[in-house]
């Protein structure tokens, strides 16, 4: 039986140590591919498939238009069944352009956000499926919070 596909993306720094903390878990029953802003995060995914994004934000946001041709790229490539991503930028573009593909998008907001969802998270209620933070208070009806990458579980679970 084919195992499901997952892009698991993010950008370098915090949000990639987050994102490798929730998708490594993962590939014992998923084939995962991870996309990011920097070579070397290829170095911390053994053999998986990796994939380079250009990083870009507000203040580059023309970097975004090679992005949005790659990012179109590996979905197409990938045909994946999930795109999960703890952000930035670039982790929200791919959850756009695979909600054109109805590929199901999970945004997990980066724990550093304590006092209120990043920017692109707040976007991010109106595109992915799914959107968690890792902060009871900061859950509402579009944000849910089931833990965080510390071990903490949600009061539900």
């Amino acid at each position: 039986m084919k195992r499901k596909k997952i892009i698991a993306v993010a950008s370098i720094g915090g949000h990639w140590v987050q994102l490798l903390r929730i998708a490594k878990p993962l590939e014992q029953w998923y084939d995962v591919a991870y996309m990011s802003t920097h070579e070397k995060c290829q170095t911390m995914i053994g053999e998986k498939h990796f994939y380079r994004l250009p990083d870009f934000n507000r203040s580059n946001a023309w970097k975004m238009l090679v992005a949005i041709f790659k990012c179109f790229y590996v979905v197409l490539k990938e045909r994946p069944s999930a795109v999960i991503t703890t952000g930035a930028a670039p982790g929200l573009l791919t959850v756009i352009i695979a909600r054109f593909f109805w590929v199901e998008t999970i945004w997990i907001d980066s724990v550093a956000n304590v006092k209120t969802l990043s920017a692109c998270g707040h976007f991010a209620r109106f595109f992915a499926k799914h959107v968690y933070t890792q902060w009871p208070d900061l859950a509402d009806d579009s944000v849910d919070y089931v833990g965080n990458i510390f071990g903490d579980q949600g009061e539900d679970k």
